[in-house]
């Protein structure tokens, strides 16, 4: 049994038991924030809460299949995951850093080690000519066989922490592959649903201009008889036609912007560009937003937003490499032992007469490293206060798109709701000045100008709709993309709400 040096075992428990770890210990960051939003909104306690899903508030079939489809097949949403992998691995690495190695070796070796020269030269073999003294020096000259197994083993004590703080490091550094990857499916989720509106409403604006084409082809036809029976002019005509052609003018911008939000819609969910093509062929009116959205308080902000909670896991990462840079300024203590066989002949090489050992601890102090570890102490701390601001700005911003989205989709509302007012009231109108000029009252000039009224109206709505449901997506995303608390405050994009935020 090997013995140990008692000295040697009590220094090693002393320094053990009196292990730290340098640099400073991270803390969550509390930001300061507002009770509640500056912007009004109708708080409504007991409603249930959002969930995860909130596309689903929209109760659209295609657009719950588009998102599934999106979680399932996109591909920098698979590549998010294979990076979280990676950041898992590296965290194996540096705890393996702290953990006893252990190497196994054997070897065989055929020397000539040229003793009888060495013997010869420095006269030590007397007379040379006797037998014995001949016999002494063949045998010197013989090649020899050496068989050897055996272990290498090393420890690097972690006495001021640095392994520590690098599995630290690396653990923070993991959560934040895991809030980026969350954040990546919560913009996902929103292009997916921004594209999806797009496209329904390039869809429905294709559509009026199809059914308006059709109009005004029969105004032009009825232009064209009224001008053969002496009760339009020429110039009537041609206004009738010109207003024909400009409608269909329109037309190969819809189909364009209509095949290009399929084909992105297509790439999102990890398909060929033609893939959505005959899924989404057909004109469907574009979902009604929801009476009401749970935006939360800001308190609760940070815990639902991932760029936040990845901004407080890089500054986490951030202030543990300080201390990784600071325990670099002291000394490294490694333990290392051999344990073997050694033998000219394998039939005696594994008796225990063979062994060979070496055991001792090392130590390594820097001295003079031309400033590099000062330097790399000095850039961690730069470093970690650069995370720092990079987690408030975030936080602000966060705050910012929140307050933003609110005002937005309340605004949106009233907009929204006057062309509604606006299109019914010019289609009305238009109704009565074609059939006084259907029995020649006016002139179709007057028709062109509130046609051309009510086209611009519908097609004003259309786009307000889109709006409407954009900022609404814009709005979730803002809010983390949905949480599982209950009983938050709900923001209502109502007409009142708006008209008490305007005022």
């Amino acid at each position: 049994m090997i013995a140990f040096p008692r000295a040697l075992v009590v220094l090693l428990t002393g320094l053990c038991l009196s292990a730290c770890k340098v640099g400073p210990d991270f803390q969550a960051p509390k930001e300061p924030v507002p009770e509640h939003y500056s912007v009004a909104v109708d708080a409504v306690p007991d409603q249930p809460s959002l969930g995860s899903f909130w596309w689903r508030q929209f109760h659209d079939s295609d657009l719950d299949r588009l998102e599934e489809q999106t979680a399932a097949g996109n591909l920098d949403l698979k590549a998010a995951y294979l990076r979280i992998v990676e950041a898992r691995m590296q965290v194996q690495l540096a705890r393996a850093q702290g953990i006893p190695s252990l190497n196994a070796s054997a070897s065989y070796m055929r020397e000539q080690l040229g003793l009888a020269g060495i013997v010869k030269s420095q006269g030590g073999f007397g007379d040379a000519s006797s037998p014995g003294t001949q016999a002494l020096i063949k045998s010197l000259e013989q090649p020899v066989n050496i068989y050897q197994l055996g272990f290498d083993a090393s420890w690097e004590l972690d006495l001021f922490g640095k392994v520590r703080r690098s599995v630290e490091a690396a653990d923070a550094q993991s959560a934040g592959a895991v809030e980026s990857r969350n954040d990546l499916l919560v913009s996902l989720q929103a292009e997916v649903a921004q594209n999806y509106f797009q496209l329904r409403t390039n869809q429905i604006l294709r559509a009026i201009s199809l059914d308006l084409v059709s109009a005004q082809r029969d105004i032009a036809a009825l232009t064209r008889d009224r001008q053969q029976h002496g009760l339009a002019n020429e110039s009537d005509v041609e206004s009738a036609q010109a207003q024909l052609s400009s409608l269909q003018s329109q037309l190969p911008a819809y189909e364009q912007a209509i095949a290009a939000s399929r084909h992105a819609l297509a790439v999102l969910t990890g398909q060929t560009p033609e893939a959505l093509d005959e899924a989404f062929s057909t004109v469907v009116d574009l979902a009604p937003v929801p009476a009401e959205v749970p935006v939360g308080i800001p308190s609760t902000l940070a815990r639902r937003r991932p760029d936040i909670r990845g901004s407080e896991a890089a500054l986490h990462a951030a202030t543990a490499q300080v201390g990784v840079s600071v325990a670099s300024l002291f000394p490294d203590i490694s333990l290392t032992g051999t344990l073997g066989l050694r033998n000219l002949s394998t039939g005696y090489l594994f008796a225990w007469d063979s062994k060979f050992y070496t055991f001792g601890p090392s130590i390594s102090m820097p001295i003079f490293h031309g400033g590099a570890l000062v330097a790399n102490v000095r850039l961690s701390r730069a470093q970690a206060a650069e995370a720092s601001l990079n987690y408030h700005k975030t936080v602000l911003t966060a705050l910012a798109e929140v307050e933003d989205g609110i005002t937005n989709i309340q605004q949106d509302a009233l907009r929204t709701a006057s062309l509604h007012d606006t299109v019914a009231a010019d289609q009305r109108s238009l109704e009565v000045e074609l059939n006084a000029y259907r029995h020649g009252l006016i002139t179709y000039i007057t028709v062109l100008s509130v046609q051309l009224q009510t086209v611009q109206a519908r097609q004003d709505l259309a786009q307000a709709q889109l709006t409407q449901s954009t900022d609404l997506v814009k709005l979730y995303k803002a809010l983390g993309g949905g949480w599982m608390d209950a009983g938050e405050p709900i923001a209502s994009p109502s007409k009142e709400s708006a008209a008490t935020s305007a005022n």
